[in-house]
């Protein structure tokens, strides 16, 4: 199915221009009036500041605005260019800019207006709306769609364990835009926007330099995660071959979960990133820092895999280590146990009422019978010593 970006109309324009910019409004916050955490136009990796996202997306498509944000010359001639050329690869040198908008969990009403703006494919918007995706690459006509999931390493109680949780961010590249949709509380973008903007050389570089940028953020945060669970791991293992006795199956059952937790987030994406060093759309500069981007997915997914290599042998350490003790445990019961049958085997031979049993008249046959259990315990007591039973 064909697709073209539908310029924005009268009605279009009604329903951004009630949106005014939500720096006001917090990202996390619960009663939000927009999804919209921030947009901007960017030309020649310079932002263009805008009231409203209609007027950014004017201001790239249809050359109304230049830089100063008024009608000109310049911008007439920037727009009838741009229109000319939008068909033509994402990076291109002689590109005239995009526009950047970035949604945090938006609604469908939300998304389906942005998706008229820039002509999303109904698809991939409806991925976006439901999320819970793995990730992945796709391409809609001159539209990359690609989907990257989120991790962070948080405490859900103030005195419980810290666990894996994911989030996703969805990336829309155009030729002329970037639509990110973040679902989840980590990764946020902010940052991304403003390290970006510090760098209006590589922010010229067109809409695959956004997309470089939050793959990039989104593999730090893997690598972040990474190692909190390599220190929790290490933790574990000092606990199980500690001389104390504790109980770590529960903890180290845990942490298995978490890195599969993680393996399911770090594994999947290597294949969309190969993707996207050999796409025609990238330029060769955003591909070096692609391949950058790969190589720490690499030595994450590769250091996320061995620690199942790790968890596994510390798991059976455990295990053994119960065994062992349980088997001394044992071993101690079974050791008093025999040295306490002595005393009871003579006190209940001489508790049978018999009249004739030998010692029973006796005048020292008491002290005898003491004496005699008193020896033997002894002895038994000092050979379960000498063989470690005790």
């Amino acid at each position: 199915m064909a697709m073209t970006r539908v310029r924005p109309g009268r009605a279009t324009m009604s329903i951004f221009k009630t949106r005014g910019r939500p720096h006001a409004v917090p990202a996390q916050s619960a009663h939000r009036d927009s999804a919209v955490i921030d947009w901007a136009a960017y030309i020649d990796g310079n932002r263009i500041s805008t009231d409203t996202i209609d007027d950014a997306v004017r201001m790239i498509r249809d050359g109304r605005l230049d830089k100063a944000g008024d009608r000109g010359p310049r911008g007439e001639a920037m727009g009838a260019e741009h229109r000319g050329r939008r068909g033509e690869a994402m990076g291109a040198e002689e590109s005239a800019g995009f526009v950047w908008v970035g949604l945090h969990e938006p609604s469908a009403e939300e998304l389906t207006e942005l998706a008229e703006v820039f002509g999303l494919h109904p698809l991939a918007v409806e991925d976006a709306i439901n999320a819970h995706q793995r990730p992945k690459l796709e391409r809609y006509d001159d539209v990359q769609f690609l989907v990257m999931k989120t991790v962070g390493y948080v405490s859900r109680d103030p005195a419980g364990p810290e666990v894996v949780e994911t989030g996703e961010v969805m990336i829309f590249c155009g030729p002329d835009f970037v639509v990110t949709v973040r679902h989840g509380t980590h990764c946020e973008l902010g940052c991304v926007r403003n390290e970006l903007e510090k760098d209006p050389e590589r922010l010229s570089l067109g809409p695959s330099a956004v997309l470089h940028a939050v793959a990039d953020r989104v593999v730090d945060g893997y690598v972040n995660v990474a190692d909190a669970v390599m220190e929790d791991i290490d933790e574990v293992e000092e606990a199980v071959f500690s001389p104390e006795r504790t109980d770590e199956s529960r903890r180290i059952y845990r942490l298995k979960r978490e890195v599969i937790q993680l393996k399911r987030a770090v594994g999947p994406l290597a294949g969309p990133l190969r993707n996207l060093t050999n796409r025609r759309f990238v330029p060769s500069e955003i591909k070096e820092y692609l391949r950058d981007v790969e190589d720490h997915l690499t030595r994450v997914r590769e250091q996320v895999e061995s620690y199942d290599e790790l968890l596994n042998p510390i798991l059976q350490a455990h295990m053994t280590q119960v065994t062992v003790a349980d088997n001394q445990d044992m071993r101690k019961i079974s050791a008093w146990g025999a040295i306490a049958m002595v005393p009871t085997a003579i006190a209940g031979v001489y508790g049978m009422n018999f009249d004739y049993m030998p010692e029973l008249k006796w005048k020292y046959g008491y002290a005898l019978i003491i004496g005699v259990i008193a020896t033997i315990c002894m002895s038994l007591y000092r050979g379960f010593r000498r063989n470690g039973w005790l």
